[in-house]
């Protein structure tokens, strides 16, 4: 007995790519059902789809936060950069006018006066090319990884903070015959911060406890080598606040982390101006009850 061979199916019916009308597709989107042709295959969970329902599932994908509701890997630091960049128009300013300097650095009888602005912006002028310099340069190396695991909002403040917290030291206990500026302050609560969010994340520490040690010494030592003089004040009440804006940051639960945040910033605001407020009236005590300073 003979059999007759066996039949092949015809082969399937050829159509167009309806992104390339020239170009042959035997393979459907499965998801909206045209047909695509090898260029437009986009690997999917099931079979493949096209390179328009890729792009409208991927808008539909709620972004993927950072640690502690920061940003994605990759995002742009914007914070910092634009931090550097006031830094530095600043400081070109400042080099253009000397009496720009004379009116924002951070004196405290000038303060007591009721020049309470002088709080923040001294730290945004700088003493000479090197004092910016490092500076900027420790802001754009430890700026960027705490921005994108704290989200803007959250490294913003934690930056305002620490400066404002150094300058609040230095108003409360640096020599009324002394006009302190820069970053310093600001830069040292994120080495603080480094600190603490590291040891949430069971990271190593040691190389940030080195960096704020040997910039501690420096603080302390570096005068007497003829570094010239250095605000120890806004250093360590900088480098306190930081750590302690980073613990409130990273430590609550996520489902009260707003709340012990906000209740943070605005405990610590209002500490700050009591602190002011008390200083202000101790100066104008020890100069009559007024001062005059043009």
């Amino acid at each position: 007995m003979t059999y007759p061979p066996p039949q092949m199916p015809p082969p399937p019916q050829a159509t167009t790519c309806y992104r390339h009308p020239g170009r042959p597709a035997f393979v459907q989107c499965t998801r909206c059902q045209r047909f695509i042709c090898g260029d437009c295959m986009r690997d999917a969970a099931v079979g493949h789809q096209c390179p328009d329902c890729v792009t409208a599932g991927a808008a539909t994908v709620r972004r993927v936060e950072g640690h502690f509701g920061g940003r994605p890997a990759g995002e742009t630091p914007y914070v910092t950069y634009t931090l550097i960049a006031i830094n530095v128009l600043m400081f070109v300013l400042q080099m253009t006018s000397r009496e720009l300097e004379s009116h924002l650095t951070l004196w405290p009888p000038a303060v007591a006066d009721g020049q309470y602005y002088r709080l923040v912006t001294s730290a945004f002028l700088h003493y000479g090319i090197a004092h910016i310099l490092f500076n900027m340069w420790a802001l754009y190396v430890i700026g960027p990884p705490l921005e994108r695991l704290l989200g803007r909002v959250r490294f913003g403040a934690l930056y305002g903070l620490s400066a404002l917290g150094g300058s609040v030291l230095v108003f409360l206990v640096a020599p009324l015959n002394t006009a302190t500026a820069g970053a310093s302050g600001a830069v040292f609560g994120l080495f603080g911060a480094t600190f603490v969010v590291a040891r949430k994340l069971r990271l190593d520490v040691k190389w940030v406890v080195g960096l704020i040690v040997l910039n501690l010494a420096f603080t302390f030592v570096g005068p007497l080598f003829g570094s010239g003089a250095i605000s120890w004040q806004g250093h360590v009440g900088g480098l306190v606040t930081g750590c302690v804006v980073a613990a409130g940051l990273v430590y609550p639960p996520r489902a009260q982390r707003n709340l012990v945040q906000t209740a943070l910033v605005v405990g610590l605001l209002v500490l700050f101006l009591a602190l002011i407020w008390w200083r202000s009236v101790q100066l104008l005590s020890m100069f009559g009850g007024y001062l005059h300073l043009g």
